[in-house]
């Protein structure tokens, strides 16, 4: 890439989105999750009675004082979220004089900061042709550093199938799955996210779109070229070939949308020439509540 991805403006950008973050954590957003486990956090869940080679130091003798019975504290577990970030490497994501991949790659850098910073684990998953490059989960805000060098290392070239890629490695059950591309593949994404929901996922599409691709405005007859398969297309745009494409551009977003409510996923529509921090405060606010 000719610009540095992650720069003094991506990381001004993280303290004023950390910053926001901080006064909506005080206006009731969730930190650690729990989970339904008993473990033995600081949360007080139930009681039971207490049984053969239980820890002793957790009898409620006040219980015992009133009941002449046995009782033990039951204390509500927390658990770390599991997040899978899916990037789509295709080479349609370089387009834009605003590239998608560039805003691809730093969403996933801002989410996985603010994952880190809540204490759960965070994979990066690049899409690649038909296959999957996985990621080490990591956890820890000391972890943002190696998240950002395998951000880094990932390239967009040639084109990528988001079902069979997704579907090419098993997933564990339960956690979050975060898909990042334009989604302008003709299989679609019904496949992978039919297994995903299977697998207890909750799903986020977060769908990028270049400005160029919104406001199309050339005229004339036009030798067009598919960035993936090379493919050289001759072209006349005319109002009407405008329209169509603007009927087809719709159709697909409306079919995304319908997809997330069918699955119970999340869609979000971003534009590679976007405010970062106003996207992730405005389009990510509601699942970052849930988070």
């Amino acid at each position: 890439m000719e610009s540095a991805i992650f720069d003094k403006a991506f990381f001004d950008k993280l303290n004023t989105l950390q910053i926001s973050l901080n006064m909506r954590l005080t206006q009731g957003m969730s930190g650690i999750r729990k989970s339904s486990a008993k473990g033995s956090s600081i949360e007080f869940s139930d009681f039971r009675e207490y049984m053969h080679g239980d820890d002793i130091r957790r009898i409620d003798w006040n219980a015992y004082g009133r009941t002449d019975k046995l009782y033990i504290k039951q204390f509500m577990e927390e658990k770390e979220g599991i997040f899978r970030i899916f990037i789509d490497g295709s080479r349609s994501m370089c387009f834009g004089e605003a590239p998608k991949s560039k805003m691809a790659l730093q969403t996933a850098g801002a989410l996985s900061y603010i994952i880190l910073n809540n204490l759960d684990r965070v994979y990066i998953n690049e899409m690649k042709e038909n296959s999957l490059v996985k990621g080490k989960g990591v956890t820890g805000a000391a972890a943002f550093s190696h998240v950002l060098k395998e951000l880094e290392r990932i390239t967009f070239d040639g084109k990528t199938t988001l079902n069979r890629t997704i579907l090419s490695n098993p997933v564990q059950i339960g956690g979050v799955s975060i898909i990042i591309s334009d989604f302008l593949d003709k299989e679609g994404i019904e496949e992978a996210m039919k297994y995903l929901a299977y697998r207890k996922q909750t799903i986020v599409l977060i769908q990028l779109l270049a400005k160029e691709e919104l406001q199309v405005d050339y005229e004339g007859t036009l030798n067009i070229l598919d960035m993936e398969s090379e493919e050289r297309i001759k072209i006349t745009m005319s109002n009407a070939t405008i329209k169509e494409y603007k009927k087809q551009l719709e159709k697909l977003q409306v079919s995304l949308q319908k997809l997330a409510g069918k699955y119970g996923a999340h869609y979000i529509f971003m534009q590679s020439d976007g405010d970062l921090v106003y996207e992730m405060l405005h389009g990510f606010a509601g699942i970052l509540r849930k988070w």
